[in-house]
């Protein structure tokens, strides 16, 4: 393995452990602002029965740490409850992820990443990597939708969104400070097992797009985050919306099919007694098939937190 893959490979193991990385340096996570930061309010919900109470919290999983969200109604809803539950936990030592991302996501068929695509596709690769000051050959040991998401990790990072200041590692710190369990209601292998199982040309069509677009990142990374910030999920609705005219199979297999499960995890987690804190990407609390949408169909009642 060449040092540029190792690197590219621990930079996207970063990336995805950010979570894990905060249940180490929880004081940090948790010190004092030296500046009063802005203060927003992302839509919180909650489902209860007799006994039990779920709050669902939408998060974000790349941030910039430049709002103070973690507080009011949020912080409150966190502190009431006894155990956190994330898609994910994942390894504090990033190291353990690369037999996982070696299987996953490196091609294995010995064909280079350039050599499945379009003219056009591999133009639109070479001027993105360029773009991002990485090799024009640095991904052509991806699988196609592997070098998608490392286009957008490095695109994130680029426009200084990360995985430390995501809203899971602020979670997993306060989780870590407050002796709260921390736990997950999928696995790692599973998510990466999502786009592997995408048939190619699904995956091509990822990431020329991705690769057409990095460098519409920054604007669309605002608008999310502003309509996460304002609790906006009509918003957050209508950039859902768009994922789905852009690849209806991703679309399902990314939300749809994986909100329907986890309505049912948590009509199943309701015959437990307790609180608990869940916290999703908040692209799966909102739109048609949302969670929440999907909790309804089944006759379970969904309220959205007021602040």
């Amino acid at each position: 393995m060449t040092k540029t893959l190792r690197r590219l490979l621990l930079t996207a193991a970063a990336f995805a452990a950010a979570p894990a990385t905060a249940q180490t340096a929880a004081p940090a996570a948790s010190a004092a602002p030296t500046a009063k930061l802005p203060d927003t309010d992302p839509a919180l919900w909650v489902v209860r029965d007799a006994d039990t109470t779920i709050y669902l919290f939408g998060t974000v999983h790349v941030l910039d740490g430049k709002t103070d969200w973690f507080n009011d109604e949020v912080r409150a809803a966190f502190d009431r409850s006894s155990k956190v539950y994330l898609e994910v936990v994942k390894p504090e030592n990033q190291a353990e992820m690369m037999p996982l991302l070696q299987r996953y996501w490196m091609a294995q068929d010995g064909k280079t990443l350039t050599s499945r695509l379009s003219e056009k596709g591999r133009a639109d690769l070479a001027a993105a990597l360029a773009y991002l000051g990485a090799p024009p050959t640095a991904l052509d040991q991806f699988r196609p939708f592997a070098a998608s998401m490392m286009l957008a990790v490095l695109g994130s990072q680029k426009v200084g969104k990360t995985g430390e200041q995501g809203a899971e590692a602020i979670i997993t710190a306060a989780a870590k400070q407050a002796s709260k369990p921390v736990d997950q209601i999928e696995t790692l292998e599973f998510q990466m097992r999502l786009f592997n199982d995408l048939p190619e040309a699904e995956q091509i069509k990822m990431l020329e797009y991705t690769a057409a677009t990095i460098k519409e990142l920054e604007p669309m990374f605002a608008r999310m985050t502003k309509a996460w910030n304002s609790g906006d999920a009509e918003g957050l609705a209508a950039i859902m919306n768009e994922m789905q005219g852009q690849s209806p199979a991703l679309y399902e297999l990314l939300l749809a099919g994986r909100n329907r499960t986890w309505a049912e995890w948590i009509e199943n987690r309701l015959k437990s007694p307790g609180t608990i804190f869940l916290a999703v990407g908040a692209g799966h609390l909102a739109g048609k098939d949302s969670v929440q949408h999907y909790l309804a169909k089944d006759g379970i009642k969904t309220t959205r937190v007021k602040y």
